[in-house]
């Protein structure tokens, strides 16, 4: 055994004999193109999906809703800009938000436990 593994070494060549490339240039594409479309039907297409309703929802989003932003944050919208929501957190409390931090309108009679719930 010892003699075969310092033959191996001197000759340079690996045990068993010599071997191929492994196999044809497209079967290895082939692959590729499977696993590549997989990742994008498992991944990609769904999370464009969601951004997509997403941006359908603040697109939608008027005054009066009451929304959750994503710090936690829960208030209804008194004003709606191109860019900015302006959001009643409290009495005589108003604050200015980006469009893209809204995370979930609320329904009319939902509550933010009732979506803890669900989720």
């Amino acid at each position: 055994m010892t003699t075969s593994w310092l033959q191996t070494l001197a000759m340079g060549t690996p045990p068993g004999g010599p071997q191929g490339s492994g196999g044809s240039p497209g079967l290895m594409i082939g692959y590729m193109v499977i696993i590549f479309a997989m990742f994008w039907f498992l991944m990609i297409r769904p999370q464009m999906r969601r951004e997509k309703e997403r941006k359908k929802l603040i697109e939608n989003t008027k005054s009066g809703d009451r929304v959750i932003f994503s710090g936690g944050i829960i208030g209804t919208v008194t004003n709606v800009r191109e860019h900015t929501f302006t959001v009643k957190v409290a009495d005589n409390v108003k604050i200015e938000i980006l469009r893209g931090a809204v995370a979930r309108v609320l329904g009319k009679d939902e509550e933010p436990a009732e979506m803890e719930k669900n989720a």
